[in-house]
């Protein structure tokens, strides 16, 4: 997750405007954050915004599918799924007489996934267990009311609720009319304290479907799947967020229940309200809804360190699709100095159609319809450089493959244009500014740095240090990490998959 996504139609008179407004930006954002720490361990950032009668709400928890281990990969994604289905108040038409079914339902459904798992397993037990599992989700139904945290809310007037869940963290966000703070308090806090995971079972098969579609029988999903899989031997950043088919097929609700009790506490949150608020009056709401819930556990550190690429990796990839290509080149994260130095090469190299990159495959050589750049999975721990591109018919991906390395090259041997480092620093100053506007961009910003970075302030001094990176540091960055021996190269060609 990078913030600092390129526009490509920058205003060439905004860029004399920034050498003023960033500093003057920052010093800005730094008095007119308040933040607030509560006893349990919950983080408040406000940002008071005024102009216009509505707020938004960001609720991060700084658990991802980084922090799961290989007895429960998919497990943060299932429970954004989870999340959504309701309290005992909330999604409920009678929580008292829905309670016993779901405990039979957990009852059934826990002895079906232990037969499933045995290698003796009798067939017909499991058609007899399924066929019963079947007949209690059915009953189930009568207590289910569909969607009902996107009702209340819509009928409140919020707009863009949803959820994420990134290899980082999780997020749940919504925006709303400024009077309606209390509403949003006392629903969340609700979701907090009083999760029911109906539905599991059903949800399970959902997210597997997920799959399916999105990775499974996706070219693309593929491709990048693979390329984190080889690229990373040791680090979870390895994993899907969804998780392997067989990590999702053997999620359990008593692990979901357990992972969810111990880390979607008030110590791994930070609640970001930007826009029309006051902040003492939404400390004290804070304080009465939330203060009370339990601090839940620290989410441990990754231990687990990738060590060094010793020299290239090659993955091919068969599938009925276009060709496609991706290499990856590990890389530091923040705050190391040549991750800011990337954001720049992420400019110069791959983002719009005036990059280098785009400019010499796409249009003066037509090797390639589309080529880009980005920086992923996530930004805890030391990530990966990637370069993608689709091969323009009949052009190969061995001919792309090479005209890429030509580029690299280019980078680390001769030094970028004063011209073309001052256009990269502007435009990543530009974009930020632009999406920063927006009382969502902000409240993004500051629970990704607060919950990744371990303190939003993080930001202030980033346009000081990008201003600073001269050609040479572009050049070295380049030669230490885009060469062969720290870099996966995924190739997805035409072709029948094996059974």
């Amino acid at each position: 997750m990078r913030f600092f996504i390129v526009s490509p139609r920058p205003l060439a008179v905004f860029f004399c405007l920034l050498l003023w407004v960033a500093p003057l930006w920052a010093a800005t954002l730094e008095d007119r954050v308040i933040t607030h720490e509560f006893d349990n361990g919950l983080k408040l950032l406000m940002v008071p915004r005024p102009e216009i009668p509505t707020f938004t709400a960001y609720i991060t928890l700084g658990v991802g599918s980084v922090h799961e281990t290989s007895e429960y990969r998919g497990m943060a994604h299932m429970l954004e799924h989870m999340l959504f289905k309701g309290t005992q108040t909330i999604g409920t038409t009678d929580y008292a007489k829905e309670k016993p079914l779901l405990e039979q339902i957990e009852a059934v459904g826990s002895r079906l996934d232990a037969l499933r798992q045995r290698r003796d397993a009798d067939s017909e037990k499991i058609a007899a267990l399924e066929k019963e599992l079947a007949a209690l989700q059915h009953q189930h139904q009568q207590f289910v009311v569909k969607d009902e945290f996107a009702r209340i809310y819509a009928e409140h007037g919020g707009t863009g609720y949803n959820a994420f869940t990134s290899r980082d963290l999780t997020t749940y966000l919504v925006s709303l009319p400024a009077n309606k703070l209390e509403l949003w308090a006392a629903v969340e806090s609700d979701r907090m304290k009083n999760p029911v995971l109906r539905e599991f079972y059903t949800e399970r098969e959902v997210v597997m479907e997920e799959r399916f579609r999105t990775v499974e029988t996706n070219p693309r999903g593929l491709l990048f799947e693979n390329l984190f899989a080889n690229a990373f031997t040791v680090h979870p950043y390895r994993n899907p967020i969804l998780g392997w088919r067989s990590d999702i097929e053997n999620l359990t609700l008593a692990q979901t229940r357990d992972f969810l009790q111990r880390y979607y506490g008030p110590v791994n949150t930070v609640i970001a309200l930007v826009g029309d608020i006051d902040p003492p009056a939404a400390v004290a709401m804070i304080e009465r809804y939330f203060g009370d819930i339990p601090p839940g556990s620290p989410v441990p550190p990754v231990f687990h360190v990738e060590p060094p690429q010793q020299g290239e990796r090659r993955v091919q990839v068969l599938f009925d699709a276009e060709p496609q290509l991706a290499m990856a080149f590990h890389k530091p994260t923040l705050p190391e100095f040549d991750d800011y130095v990337f954001d720049l090469v992420n400019l110069i190299l791959g983002q719009g159609r005036t990059s280098r990159l785009h400019r010499s495959l796409v249009l003066e050589q037509q090797l390639a319809t589309a080529v880009q750049t980005f920086i992923t999975p996530g930004s805890r721990y030391p990530n990966l450089f990637v370069i993608a591109a689709t091969p323009r018919h009949p052009h190969t991906t061995a001919e792309v493959e090479a005209a890429i390395y030509a580029e690299l090259e280019r980078l680390a041997r001769e030094p970028v244009s004063a011209a073309e480092l001052e256009r990269a620093v502007n435009r990543l100053r530009t974009d930020r500014l632009r999406f920063l506007r927006s009382n969502e961009g902000l409240a993004r910003m500051l629970t990704f740095y607060q919950s990744v970075a371990g303190d939003w302030r993080y930001v202030l001094t980033y346009d000081d240090i990008v201003a600073e990176i001269d050609a040479q540091d572009v050049m070295e960055t380049a030669a230490r990490w885009l060469h062969s021996g720290n870099r996966t190269v995924v190739t997805l060609e035409r072709g029948e998959q094996q059974p």
